[in-house]
């Protein structure tokens, strides 16, 4: 076999070998994308069951058998302690996105002021109130000034009120 019969069996191979890790490569990044691509879910809250949940009867229970029955309450009210929430939450969300709500569920429990249960209540996701504050942006009173304004601005007024030894004023006042 001659040298340059040689030298091209070996560029063919090298040229074979290129491909085979390319093409490796390409599958792990398209591995590891699609990895991303994968639906976390959470569940948050309180899981209600049913069972216990339709054991709770106005007029019968009060507020030490529902504490029994399906345990202390996500929140209570604040002011008054006349009502009790149980709050379920499943979200999703794929990689680096916002979790979404998936599906919730409220249970709300309403006492008299003697304590006992008057009203049994669920709720569901028409409760969820999106709240869409202003955008990136807090507005405030001044002027606006971007990045390099806010970089650079002080530049030339520091120490021009004569320096720590000069005239000039102070924050006390003219020297």
């Amino acid at each position: 076999m001659s040298l340059g019969r040689a030298c091209a069996t070996a560029a063919v191979d090298w040229e074979s070998v290129m491909r085979r890790g390319i093409l490796l490569a390409g599958l792990a990044v398209m591995a590891l994308g699609a990895s991303g691509c994968s639906r976390i879910q959470q569940n948050q809250g309180y899981l209600i069951d049913e069972t216990l949940l339709t054991s709770i009867q106005p007029g019968v229970d009060n507020r030490e058998s529902v504490a029994k029955t399906l345990g202390r309450p996500t929140f209570a009210a604040q002011f008054d302690d006349g009502e009790w929430y149980y709050i379920s939450r499943n979200t999703g969300q794929y990689a680096f996105a916002r979790p979404k709500v998936t599906q919730q569920s409220i249970l709300v429990i309403s006492f008299d002021k003697a304590g006992a249960v008057t009203k049994v209540e669920r709720r569901g996701m028409e409760q969820i109130a999106r709240i869409d504050p202003v955008k990136d942006k807090t507005p405030t009173l001044g002027r606006d000034s971007n990045f390099f304004e806010d970089l650079f601005g002080n530049i030339g007024s520091v120490g021009a009120g004569g320096g720590p030894m000069g005239g000039g004023t102070g924050r006390d006042g003219p020297k």
